[in-house]
């Protein structure tokens, strides 16, 4: 079975965005992006909500841009292939290969599991995943945690009044000092 998993950049205080909203500090190097790259590429499909499909929405023409690297029109190549699906109440149309989510966030995960292929079902967004994470629907935390306090925002890991127990499964150290941990949710 495909499994879900939340993956984003945090802060070291546990925040995906800055209490200005501003995310500039998760702008990764080289070493970072070719890893987001590859992590793409194991992806079967994308759940997001809307406020990061709208930021998302520039890669779907910046291969038009002629100052991007091989290596970020290969991100674009990948992205714009990935089946996604895009949880909103205001959107009445999306672009792309996404699609606007027709049932519950349970029952599209579901969806995508009983459908043929491969590739995890990744969840972006904290609001997304924070309802996810209610449900018990996500097997693993991905976090790519920057060297920076930003004193708040919003929170990377969902706030709810249960215990979710995990299985450290991989860490990684870049040059940039920016760590990866993957953690299982233990069943």
């Amino acid at each position: 079975m495909r499994d879900v998993t939340y993956a984003m950049s945090v802060s070291l205080d546990g925040y995906i965005v800055g209490p200005d909203g501003g995310f500039d500090w998760t702008v990764p190097d080289e070493e970072v992006f070719r890893f987001w790259t590859d992590e793409t590429r194991q992806l079967g499909a994308h759940l997001l909500g809307r406020r990061l499909y709208e930021a998302m929405l520039y890669w779907e023409a910046a291969d038009q841009d002629p100052s991007l690297d091989d290596a970020q029109l290969e991100w674009i190549a990948l992205w714009k292939s990935l089946p996604k699906v895009v949880f909103s109440t205001t959107l009445s149309a999306v672009q792309g290969n996404a699609r606007l989510a027709t049932g519950s966030l349970a029952e599209e995960i579901e969806r995508l599991r009983a459908e043929p292929g491969e590739g995890d079902i990744a969840i972006g967004g904290a609001t997304l995943a924070a309802e996810a994470a209610a449900s018990g629907l996500i097997d693993e935390y991905r976090a790519m945690v920057y060297p920076v306090l930003v004193g708040g925002g919003i929170p990377f890991f969902p706030q709810h009044e249960r215990r979710v127990d995990l299985e450290l499964v991989e860490t990684r150290t870049f040059n940039s000092r920016v760590v990866y941990l993957r953690h299982r949710v233990t069943r």
